[in-house]
Formats: C-alpha cells, structure tokens, sequence
C-alpha cells in the first residue's frame, strides 16, 4: 500500500509520478527556526554602548529574531542535506521543552536586559524612561518578526516558482541552484537597488528643498567679514542651510572681550555651498577666494575645517576656538552634500574625502606663497565625517606637523586611514580606548582633554594633533571587522562610561553596535557620539593660548554649553 505505480508503454518503462509536496501554511514556523528565533532574541538584550528606550529594543529584538529564525532554518537544511534525511514533525514534547524554555529563558534575559539598560543610563546619567515604551517593546519586535518572516518566504517562494519553471528546460538539480541564484540576485537587487537608491534619492530630494531654506533667526550678515555679506564672492542664497547658519552666527567681538578680557577683533568666517560652483574643486577655490577678500590671510590663526555630510559645522568646536584666540582668527569651510552624516557615511564617503583634500590645498596653495613671518597659524578641524575628509589631505604624521600648526579631529569613524594607523601601531602596552602613538611626540588621543593627556611627563612640542573619542561613541568603534574578530577595545578595561558586563559575542556585537550608530547623539554631552564641551579644552591643548587659567576654561565650558 502506498507503493508508486510505475507504468509501461511501448517506448519502456516510465518514472513513477513523485507525489507533490504539501505547501505548508505561509504562518507556520519551524522548530529549529523557533531555537534560533529565541537565541537571537536573547543576546539582543545584551549590552552595548549607549543605553536604549522601548520601542529601539524592540526593533532590535525583532530583527535578532528573525536572523536567529533564518539562520536555524538553514543549518538545519544543510544538515539535512549532508544527512540525506527529510524534515520529520516535532514531537509533541519537543514544542512543550521549547515553550518552557521560551518562557524562562525571555523572562530572564528581559530582566537582565533592563538592568543592564539601567546600569548604562547611570553610566551616562540618562533620566529618561518611559515603562510604556518598554512594555511595547515585545508587540514591536513581534510585528517586525512577522514582517521579515514574510518578506523571507517571499523570497523562498521565488525561489520555487523560479525553479519549477526551470526544471522544464534543465535537470532538478541544476534548476534549484539556478533558482536560488535568481532569488537571492532579486532580492539583492531590490534591497540594495531599488530599496536602497530609493531611500537615497528621497533623503536627497527631502533635504535638497531644505537646503533653501534658513533657520529660524538667522539673517544675512552685514559685515564684509562673512561670506554672503557686503562685498561677498559668494552669494548668500548659495550658501545652503548649513552654510548660512555658520556665517551668520558665532561669538561678536565684544563677546570674546568680555570672555578675554583684553582687545579682540571679529572672527572672519568663509564658507562655499552646494550651489555656489559646480564641483569641488571649484568650490574649494571660492572659498578660499572670498576668504583672502575677507582679510583671512591676514589673521593670526587660519582654520581649515571639513564639514559633515549636510555642510554642517559643528559651532562648538568653531567658537571655542574664536574664543581662545581672541577672534584673531579666519575659518573657512565647504558643503559638499544634502545629505546627514549618516547617510553620507554610506554613500558619500569619496565626496568626504575630496572636499577635505580640494578645501586644504586650495588653502594652503595661496598659505604657502606668503612670506614666512606674516603667515598666519595653518590649524585643521573635523568631526565624524569631516575628520575623515580632513585626514584625506594628509599622508601621516610627518605631513600632519610639516604642514600644518595643529589639528583637532573629534569622533573619528573606525575606517579613517591615519587614525586607524595611529591606533593600530600605538606602543606596546597602551589601551585601544587611549592609545599612544610614538611617545605622544605629535599625536595624542584623549577621552578626557580636561585631565592630563597621555603620555604624561613627556614632551608635546612643536605642531599638536589631538584626538577626541569618548569610549561609548559607537562611530569611533564599529568596523566590519566586529563580525568575527574580538577588538582590543573590548578585551581592555572599558572607558569610564561604557559597562562593564560588555563581552564580545561573534556576529552579535557588531549587530549590536550598528543598532547604536543612527542614535549616537542622542545623549547627554560628553558621552557617544555628543562633543561639545571637550572642545575647549581639546583647543585650548591644541593652541596653548597665553594667558588663560583654569577658571577661564570653566567660564568657557559654561558659554559653550549655554549656547548648545
């Protein structure tokens, strides 16, 4: 009973008819595909770097789920496959073990999850929590388990589809691998294609229209020391949101004096947009034009600053750096995206590095002609993105100090090419989280500028260029290289505001700290990817100003943050 018919004609016999498997419901679920399901689920509550509200857990938790999911369903296929076996119907005890577990182990890793969470919010002094969201959480990471489920039977039913059709042309075998090249090619090309460049094209378009816009309070400058005011090569519709902001804004002259208590004059600031030349180069070239019309040339300290993706540049840093030099100072800086940081970060990074590159040669083309006792100071400043684009004018230390007075690079992405140099041949024996780079003789690294900066007791002379990365800034430390290799960062002592229980787990710790990056700046000062205080004491390290005691940085501290 049961057995295959096999029939005859008079060409010979023919293959008996292989009953068709029976589609299973599209809201089934495996048992392996459950356990993975779970372990994923349970390593998402696992620390990371920066603390999480409800609903961030819950997108994490359910993403975690679903790789877990995916994961367990294909090894258990592999497994089948090596085995020669089909997949048997669990037992009846087997989904009791799993519910059991389900409800221990969730209960346990959820509390474990939430103390965690508190420790960090301490660590950082974060009040914020809401319960709500927190109760929220297993309904969002359901929802979102559900959605990748189907959007992975999707895939799966591609797959068959595309190889049923084949096999009429091919043999099984042949059919099924060409079947799953074809859907996972979609699927790639959906995703990166028309998912991704979607999502691009539309982030572009949104924030291109703001980019003609100006923020609330701002007005055109109308002194002849700022792009876009009075006399101005660059006009003042050209400059961008960003681009306005930035000259519009800034400590006055009488400020600095009253910060300085001594004359002080007004801080130039030049700056080119998106729509001001039609590439970098040419940009680069405007800026700096409007910057020697400007008088910049003719300042004691001359900043050359590469922005953000938007053209932001971060006023902290820029004031604290007027501020300490009596305004006796010129900065010039250049957009050369619509885009945030962190979408530039994926897309934009060649842009990065040629604006770094275009805006300091254009600079230091004219810088280099004048004579040497009337040149001013050559400084470079970059957060995040722009330090990347800032060290691209570089070739190492030797260039850094040859060509220029100091530099000051806050946040550095883990793939920036002279920091990941520095960091990576550091002397023997100093941590990853605060390296040491050649005794300190011209590079140093600092999570705290306000105390000693390391080495202590050796020589800082001649050009300084200094490093701000706070331990729990998620952009200094994440790296593809978290999927299967332990960083030293981990292995080391944790900074002051990253948690102890922190291990590296393969795989889940860069999942965990890419969950970090799009909310790396939502939190307090001083902790992610948030610099804005550091700033004066990383210039005032920098500069070695005369004149300046403790209490004035403490005054200083106190303006910049104010105005934060």
């Amino acid at each position: 009973m049961g057995a295959a018919v096999v029939t005859t004609s008079s060409k010979g016999p023919q293959k008996a008819e292989q009953p068709r498997e029976r589609r299973k419901p599209v809201w089934l679920l495996t048992l392996p595909g459950c356990w993975g399901a779970l372990l994923g689920s349970c390593l998402s509550f696992t620390p990371s770097l920066l603390p999480r509200g409800g609903v961030l857990q819950g997108v994490v938790w359910g993403i975690s789920a679903a790789i877990g999911y995916g994961v367990a369903v294909l090894l258990a296929c592999v497994w089948r496959a090596f085995a020669d076996r089909d997949a048997k119907q669990p037992r009846p005890r087997s989904w009791r073990l799993f519910f059991i577990s389900t409800a221990v182990l969730l209960t346990v890793f959820f509390g474990l999850g939430q103390y965690w969470q508190y420790l960090i919010r301490g660590l950082m002094g974060v009040t914020d929590y809401n319960i709500w969201l927190v109760v929220l959480s297993p309904v969002v990471a359901a929802a979102l388990f559900g959605a990748l489920l189907l959007a992975g039977r999707g895939v799966r039913w591609l797959y068959r589809r595309s190889a049923a059709l084949l096999e009429r042309r091919m043999g099984r075998r042949a059919a099924h691998a060409l079947g799953w090249i074809l859907a996972a090619g979609l699927a790639y090309l959906l995703v990166t294609g028309l998912l991704l460049d979607g999502i691009v094209g539309l982030a572009n378009d949104t924030f291109s229209l703001r980019n003609g816009t100006t923020p609330e309070g701002v007005q055109q400058p109308s002194t002849s020391l700022r792009s876009g005011g009075p006399g101005s090569v660059v006009p003042w519709d050209s400059l961008g949101y960003q681009g306005r902001a930035f000259v519009a804004t800034g400590p006055s002259e009488s400020a600095i004096a009253a910060f300085t208590h001594r004359p002080a004059q007004e801080p130039i600031r030049a700056y080119a947009g998106l729509e001001s030349a039609h590439d970098s180069e040419a940009r680069a070239a405007l800026a700096v034009k409007d910057l020697e019309r400007a008088g910049g040339f003719k300042r004691q300290k001359l900043l050359v600053v590469t922005t953000t993706g938007s053209g932001w540049v971060d006023p902290a840093s820029v004031d604290s750096f007027e501020y300490l030099g009596d305004g006796d100072t010129a900065t010039v800086a250049m957009q050369y995206s619509y885009l945030p940081s962190w979408l530039s970060y994926l897309v934009d990074q060649s842009k990065a590095r040629a604006a770094g590159r275009d805006l300091f040669d254009a600079v230091y083309g004219v810088w280099s002609k004048l004579p040497r006792e009337s040149r001013p100071q050559l400084i470079v400043a970059g957060e995040s993105l722009g330090s990347f684009g800032g060290e691209s004018a570089f070739s190492g230390e030797a260039d850094l100090s040859n060509r220029t007075s100091g530099t000051l690079f806050a946040g550095p992405p883990n793939f920036n090419t002279l920091f990941r140099a520095f960091s990576d041949h550091r002397d023997p024996g100093t941590p990853e989280v605060q390296p040491v780079y050649k005794d300190g003789r011209t590079i140093r690294f600092t999570n705290a500028p306000g105390t000693e900066i390391p080495p202590s007791g050796l020589p800082w002379e001649g050009t300084r260029v200094l490093y701000l990365m706070h331990p729990s800034d998620p952009i200094v430390w994440w790296s593809p290289n978290l999927v299967f290799n332990k960083p030293d960062w981990i292995s080391e002592t944790p900074g002051s505001d990253v948690l102890k229980g922190m291990v590296w787990i393969p795989f889940v710790t860069f999942w965990q700290v890419t969950a970090d990056l799009p909310f790396s700046v939502d939190v307090p000062s001083g902790h992610g990817h948030k610099y804005t205080t550091e700033y004066v004491d990383g210039w005032n390290a920098v500069l070695r100003p005369p004149g300046i005691s403790a209490q004035d940085l403490d005054h200083l501290r106190n303006i910049i943050s104010g105005e934060q």
